[in-house]
């Protein structure tokens, strides 16, 4: 089955506009997820909004946003307040400025979607958009409504459709300076070839395999125990499971040459 889209509406660069849909790249849908339960009976916890003067649970219906005015003194708005001061950018991503590709910082990227054509008839406008900003290797920045609030966003030209990033504001992010300003930066000019060797050495081409979850498997592979009834397997106790632990002060030099070294005869070994 299809997923449907998390947003609808259009792409629009002066005069162009094309209709074009909006999906999450990224999703936790295969991560393992608990309920909780009473250990006694089995049976799930359900949660509910209480009335926290007269204890009662409160209907769905009932429920509304406040803001505070005071101790206990609210302005209360409802879905149809919120839906009556919706602005243009719910529906419409307004391309208005362009910026370079690699201008924009990763720390400002906050989170990625796809963007698509949603009909037919759009498709050529959305891809006279798309390749214009390739060739100039340009991203588009916008502004969009998600979740109510509107965020700056940028488009960026991947493959056959444009992804979309939502970005962090700037108040949002803490300036670096304010953290690496006490490290020392005075370093050993002999150490820098030691570590770039051992770079060398490490070096792979992505891939998404390098980030795997050992605990998401190891989670898998122990709810499966489960399923089948079957005890844990008791960890096997090593027998230097006391072993004194190395001194955290080392001499880098050292340690990096039998990094280098440990790193070289594993490539031999294999």
């Amino acid at each position: 089955m299809a997923l449907r889209p998390y947003w609808k509406g259009y792409l629009k660069l002066s005069l162009v506009t094309c209709p074009v849909s909006m999906m999450p790249a990224t999703s936790e849908a295969e991560k393992v997820r608990f309920h909780t339960l009473n250990k006694e009976t089995g049976n799930r916890i359900v949660s509910q909004y209480i009335d926290s003067v007269t204890g009662k649970p409160v209907k769905d219906d009932n429920e509304a946003k406040g803001y505070a005015r005071g101790e206990n003194d609210y302005v209360i708005l409802t879905d149809d307040d919120l839906d009556a001061v919706a602005i243009d950018t719910v529906k419409t991503i307004d391309i208005d400025k362009f910026a370079p590709a690699d201008s924009i910082e990763w720390i400002y990227l906050e989170k990625p979607h796809y963007l698509m054509p949603d009909d037919p008839v759009g498709h050529e406008a959305f891809a006279v958009i798309r390749d214009a900003m390739k060739a100039d290797k340009v991203v588009g920045v916008s502004k969009l409504v998600i979740g109510r609030r509107e965020r700056a966003v940028v488009l960026e030209p991947r493959d056959e459709g444009i992804v979309l990033w939502s970005l962090r504001f700037g108040d949002e992010v803490r300036p670096e300076e304010n953290y690496f300003e006490d490290i020392d930066p005075e370093v050993d000019d002999d150490v820098i070839p030691l570590v770039q060797k051992l770079i060398k050495q490490k070096m792979a081409r992505w891939s998404p395999d390098m980030v795997s979850d050992p605990i998401q498997e190891n989670l898998l592979k122990l709810i499966a125990q489960k399923k089948k009834e079957l005890k844990p397997r008791k960890a096997a106790k090593g027998k230097n499971a006391e072993a004194a632990q190395a001194s955290n002060v080392v001499n880098i030099m050292d340690a990096l040459r039998k990094s280098v070294e440990a790193d070289l005869k594993k490539k031999k070994a294999g």
